[in-house]
């Protein structure tokens, strides 16, 4: 065996026991935060707002820690663990001290900020370790695992919390210790280095937008598209969940439909997406991806009745794996190799940046307009995004013919 495919054989067995705890982790943002904050405590739509808004604040937040990370030295798989070790100490917190609403609150934002503000460090570790030739197989895999144990224990712990009424402590204890596990598996790979700047400048990945036209497009595309999806995807239990909207749904159906149905979906499409990704052009691949966010909206907010919840979500399900996979590594297509980290804070910057507005935004939006509104406006950026990306589609098709 070659020392190339050792090395990467490595990570990837490491990433592949890592995907377990992560699966466990994502249901929180997908569903549990949400449904304990609306279900359990009741808080009001300015709290409701701040949980949405956690990741996207640990996105905004990651284009500052990558350049701390490069002043300071530290390994990316240092830094990643790091941030998941604080994500651990604020799931305790929540566990230790329960029914404490504002307690609540906090430590669910300081703890999904810290698991996402060390997304970019992430990427650098894919570039450097898995081949050009398979990088997106190698990642579809570890996300169809990922999405196994993330439907799995979404469907399981829907069930066990139907149960407990507000005891909720035990399924934040799981949470904390998931984040640990993670951040040790990380720490077990191959180190990665950042390029070392010898002066800490903060702001110094942008200039890659001014220089990289093809960036600067994408970027502007990936800003319109996420805003609208993200608009959306913040209801997605507050609709279901909220008797206001005309369900009112329990635990076990929340579960069920917001976090099994969609990461079953996830299981079972992402491999091809990977093997397409490695293969196809990017654009038609974006563009394709957009379709089924899209649809999945529509009939997400627009059939209301549960088989259209479920239907809607599968579909979004559908472009959330291939999404993902685009999401995560194509600044590894994009970027020169050693600058992955720097356009990866940016595209985490500019997801942040979307995801805060729209956090705020799509409670207040679904009080005035109703979810259905929220949709067509969601959908509508979608489409939009997509549309930005013709010309490079033209310009690629010309070229093949």
């Amino acid at each position: 065996m070659s020392a190339e495919k050792e090395h990467w054989k490595r990570t990837f067995s490491l990433d592949l026991l890592r995907a377990v705890p992560m699966g466990i982790t994502e249901t929180v943002s997908s569903t549990f935060a949400m449904f304990v904050a609306v279900g359990l405590l009741d808080v009001g739509t300015l709290s409701k707002s701040a949980i949405i808004a956690g990741p996207a604040l640990g996105m905004l937040l990651s284009m500052f820690s990558v350049a701390m990370v490069r002043r300071m030295g530290l390994s990316a798989n240092v830094a990643a663990a790091i941030g998941w070790i604080g994500a651990a100490l604020g799931y305790a917190c929540i566990a230790l001290f329960p029914q404490q609403e504002l307690l609540f609150v906090v430590s669910i934002v300081f703890a999904t900020l810290s698991h996402t503000v060390v997304l970019p460090l992430q990427a650098q570790i894919y570039r450097q370790h898995y081949p050009d030739r398979v990088r997106g197989r190698l990642f579809s895999m570890v996300g169809m695992l990922r999405s196994a144990a993330a439907a799995g224990f979404g469907f399981f712990a829907g069930a066990w919390l139907l149960n407990q009424g507000e005891g909720f402590s035990p399924l934040f204890w799981v949470f904390s210790v998931a984040n640990v596990v993670q951040a040790l598996f990380t720490l077990g790979m191959g180190k990665v280095y950042l390029r070392k700047s010898q002066k800490l400048s903060l702001l110094s990945s942008f200039s890659h937008l001014k220089e990289d036209k093809v960036f600067r497009k994408l970027i502007s595309s990936w800003m319109i598209l996420g805003f609208g999806n993200l608009l959306c995807m913040a209801l997605f239990v507050e609709y279901i969940t909220n008797p206001d909207y005309g369900f009112g749904y329990g635990a076990e159906k929340v579960s069920l439909i917001t976090t099994t149905v969609p990461m079953l979906i996830f299981i079972v499409s992402i491999v091809g997406w990977g093997m397409v990704y490695d293969k196809m052009e990017f654009y038609r691949l974006r563009v394709i991806v957009n379709v089924f966010f899209f649809a999945g909206l529509l009939v997400y907010f627009l059939v209301p009745s549960f088989w259209g919840l479920c239907i809607g979500m599968a579909l979004h399900g559908v472009g959330k794996s291939g999404g993902n996979v685009l999401w995560s590594l194509w600044t590894t297509r994009f970027a020169p190799a050693d600058k992955v980290s720097e356009y990866m804070s940016v595209h985490t910057f500019f997801t942040g940046v979307r995801g805060m507005i729209a956090a705020f935004l799509a409670f207040s939006l679904a009080k005035t307009l109703g979810p259905g509104n929220v949709a067509l406006i969601g959908a509508s950026c979608i489409l939009i995004a997509s549309l930005m990306l013709l010309p490079e589609l033209k310009a690629n098709w010309h070229k093949r013919v």
